[in-house]
């Protein structure tokens, strides 16, 4: 499966646009992390419990639209982005969309 963030591929042509597929997950920040990032704050740097959790949250709502573009028969998701939201306090939504479609090398 092909995942770009473009509208065409390169040397390729879309041959059938199947859908919008999209996946999400919705996290909570961790205790744990939350104790880390105080102090953290406190002499600056990066927040490593915070960009782990968004790392997992992207790969998994990436997991999910990939999941979905796959049920539709496509081999390519083209236009992909990213969004996020907060749900409530401590709690954020991941979203991943894009268009699903089939591709096939151009001919020359």
């Amino acid at each position: 499966m092909l995942i770009v963030n473009t509208e065409t591929v390169p040397g390729k042509k879309i041959i059938e646009v199947k859908a919008l597929v999209q996946g999400n997950t919705v996290r909570a920040k961790h205790v744990g992390r939350d104790i880390a990032a105080s102090f953290k704050n406190l002499v600056g740097g990066e927040l490593k419990g915070y960009t782990e959790l968004l790392i997992e949250s992207r790969r998994e709502a990436l997991a999910r639209m990939i999941s979905q573009a796959e049920e539709l028969g496509a081999n390519a998701v083209i236009n992909v982005r990213f969004a996020t939201s907060s749900i409530t306090a401590g709690a954020a939504e991941l979203y991943a969309y894009g268009t699903a479609v089939v591709i096939e090398d151009e001919e020359n």
